[in-house]
């Protein structure tokens, strides 16, 4: 198997992680700032699934904490099919992405690095987050 992009849509930003080639960790990657246009930001994350010569990409699911689909896990469902349309040779999952957010936050505070830096970084590391129990979930 290849790499999996996993992949935090944000509304201001796009974390995405990356895992190793036989699929056991993931690390953070990047993060994308979304540029006010839908089309653009979906293409820039082709563009990083193909980069990083992935196969699959697992997008994170924001349930509710209920786990019920709210309208955050609706547009996160509505964003994987235009996605899907736009390279379909792609494989996307969801994955429940439910306070990944808050642990990748946790996780930078406890490595210390400075509130600016945890900024620019949570998002990649939120992504980290879901694809890492993503893959775990596959073994």
């Amino acid at each position: 198997m290849g790499r999996i992009l996993g992949v935090d849509l944000g509304a201001r930003r796009i974390g995405l992680a990356v895992s190793d080639p036989s699929g056991v960790i993931a690390s953070p990657s990047a993060t994308l700032v979304r540029s006010g246009n839908a089309s653009r930001d979906r293409a820039a994350i082709v563009e990083a699934a193909i980069e990083a010569e992935a196969e699959v990409v697992v997008v994170g699911l924001p349930r509710e904490l209920s786990g019920r689909m709210g309208p955050a896990a609706r547009a996160a469902r509505a964003e994987v099919e235009a996605l899907r349309a736009l390279a379909p040779t792609l494989r996307f999952e969801l994955y429940d992405e439910r306070l990944t957010t808050v642990i990748a936050t946790r996780s930078l505070i406890g490595a210390g690095v400075k509130r600016k830096e945890r900024k620019d970084k949570v998002d990649q590391v939120a992504a980290a987050v879901i694809l890492q129990g993503y893959l775990e979930s596959r073994s």
